[in-house]
């Protein structure tokens, strides 16, 4: 029996094994990391469309009188309360708790604080001219602005910033008719 052809058979045979093995494991694992990236993207665009849906209806609310709709002051509350619960985001931010990255979690959470002042006001009865919805209007599309950064560098690696739109801040101050130009520095860039 010739040992040496016996080696290097086992020798070959084991290569190709092991090369086998570890190109299945390399495809498994970017096959992996590109299901989470759109399980990431999914619930990131979930969330944000949740977010804007409840948004949309607060504006709406605080776009009526109280004389148009004859609603008393419990009643415009309860509504907007139903308009958070109505969206799905509840629902979409516990989604996006579990499976975004911990930067687009945390920016997400901040969004929803935003969220929940703006609801504050509108319940309060805040009219879309006053001060009192915009002081809390501004920091809500600011953090809007903050989270989909925090999305697209997670997801693209990539960033943006105010100045690709033209603009010298997320939170609109800068453009914003009825309120005083900003006197502090531009909001952050990520």
């Amino acid at each position: 029996m010739d040992w040496g052809t016996l080696i290097a058979t086992v020798s070959g045979g084991s290569i190709a094994i092991t090369g086998t093995v570890l190109a299945d494991h390399l495809r498994h694992r970017r096959e992996g990391g590109r299901e989470l990236a759109e399980r990431r993207r999914a619930v990131s665009v979930d969330y944000i469309g949740a977010a804007e849906s409840c948004h949309a209806r607060l504006r709406q609310l605080a776009q009526e009188t109280a004389e148009e709709t004859g609603r008393t002051a419990d009643e415009l509350a309860a509504q907007a309360r139903a308009a958070l619960a109505d969206s799905g985001l509840g629902e979409a931010r516990e989604r996006l708790f579990i499976d975004a990255g911990a930067t687009v979690a945390g920016a997400g959470q901040t969004m929803f604080q935003r969220l929940r002042a703006l609801q504050a006001a509108v319940a309060a009865g805040a009219e879309p001219s006053s001060a009192a919805f915009h002081s809390v209007y501004h920091p809500y599309i600011g953090a809007v602005w903050a989270y989909r950064v925090a999305v697209r560098a997670e997801s693209e690696g990539r960033s943006l910033t105010p100045e690709t739109f033209g603009w010298s801040r997320w939170d609109g101050t800068d453009r914003c008719t009825l309120c005083p130009p900003p006197t502090s520095t531009p909001s952050p860039r990520s």
